[in-house]
């Protein structure tokens, strides 16, 4: 990665990851393990430090609904436009060159052409942060019982 950015000065974001097959070829890539181990950790601390936000302000809790809103419609919007942007390139090369591409290997050169994403990454990441922000929206509305009477003996 630090040579090919070094003699290129170009380096495609998430390749890396794309590309390396664990714990043998043809198995899962490490971003598939990345987007995995994230939900998961996701919910562990879900369910380990949820008596923490129990108990936040209500203009606090105000404030982390709309940033989770936030940040959940962004990822979507990101998820969607990845999926998008994926599939044309797809059917492009399938019209132009009459070969299907390597999806593995397709990357967009946006927002800086010179750190372009790798769209299988970048559909992973952002499905998982949408997939986070939105579960975090959901517990925030949905106060848990034992929470709230253990507030209210207190």
């Amino acid at each position: 990665m630090m040579s090919e950015w070094n003699e290129t000065g170009y380096y495609v974001m998430g390749e890396v990851l794309v590309q390396t097959q664990v714990p043998f070829e043809n198995f899962a890539n490490l971003s598939t393990w990345l987007f995995f181990s994230v939900v998961v950790g996701w919910y562990c601390v879900t369910r380990i430090g949820w008596k923490r936000t129990a108990g936040l302000k209500s203009y606090r809790m105000a404030l982390l609904q709309l940033m989770l809103l936030g940040f959940a419609v962004i990822c979507l919007y990101e998820v969607l436009w990845c999926f998008t942007v994926l599939n044309a390139e797809i059917g492009a090369q399938m019209i132009v060159a009459g070969t299907i591409p390597d999806i593995d290997k397709l990357a967009v050169h946006y927002p800086d052409p010179d750190r372009p994403w790798n769209l299988i990454f970048a559909t992973k990441i952002f499905l998982g942060g949408f997939l986070i922000s939105a579960h975090g929206f959901y517990l925030s509305t949905r106060p848990r019982k034992p929470a709230q009477q253990e507030i209210d003996t207190e």
